[in-house]
């Protein structure tokens, strides 16, 4: 009997896509760092930030992830780290700003639509981080987290394309086929909308994704019991 432990986390998953997101993740934050290191090699600040270690679990390993698109990628870090240093700024007491910096952050990235977890992390960094983060002030946010998140950004969707993955994702329906499936297995996408209010939840999964999993799970089982 398999261990529970064992049994994989996410959907879908298979061993052999993990291993790729693996290497993905191994050559293209080595290759971030020292892109980043070579164009800007003397700095008091380190050529990559910790919270891209974070963007590229989810660039390798859930690229089909809304949290893994570019915009949140580049978006998410830049713009949590800019609030990160504007609480530092604001409010003198580090416990305080330190909370304050990534709750901002967690708004103001759900407000612009790019919301991705390793920005709290760039957030905290901005205000927990040692003198020379500090001394960079805003430019924190452009150098080198926006120039680390772009890098990897750019890597991944070159990898992602060669090993024959979907970066950007996009749903393997068109809005209109997506449509019509769902209307051939006997719903509504508006029946989808009414279940996610009921369940008042948030899912790490884009809505047309959804729209195309729950249609062709159930015109799965209408074969099924039609067989």
């Amino acid at each position: 009997m398999r261990l529970r432990i064992f049994t994989p986390l996410l959907v879908g998953e298979r061993l052999h896509e993990r291993f790729v997101g693996c290497i993905g993740a191994i050559t293209c934050i080595a290759l971030t760092m020292a892109i980043c290191a070579y164009l800007f090699p003397a700095s008091d600040i380190p050529a990559i930030v910790a919270p891209l270690g974070a963007s590229a679990v989810l660039l390798f390993a859930v690229p089909a992830s809304p949290l893994a698109q570019p915009w949140p990628v580049v978006g998410g870090n830049v713009i949590s780290a800019l609030v990160g240093v504007a609480v530092f700024r604001l409010i003198p007491d580090m416990v305080v700003a330190a909370g304050t910096a990534v709750g901002a952050a967690i708004l103001v990235m759900s407000l612009l639509r790019c919301l991705h977890p390793p920005g709290g992390a760039a957030a905290l960094t901005a205000v927990i981080g040692g003198s020379g983060i500090h001394a960079a002030g805003y430019g924190f946010a452009l150098v080198p987290v926006g120039l680390n998140s772009v890098a990897l950004v750019l890597l991944a969707c070159l990898f992602h394309r060669a090993t024959g993955r979907s970066y950007p994702h996009r749903p393997a329906l068109t809005p209109t086929a997506i449509a019509a499936s769902a209307t051939a297995a006997g719903f509504h996408p508006g029946d989808i909308d009414a279940a996610l209010a009921d369940m008042h939840e948030s899912f790490d999964i884009s809505r047309e994704d959804l729209d195309v999993l729950l249609s062709r799970a159930e015109l799965h089982a209408r074969k099924r019991h039609n067989g």
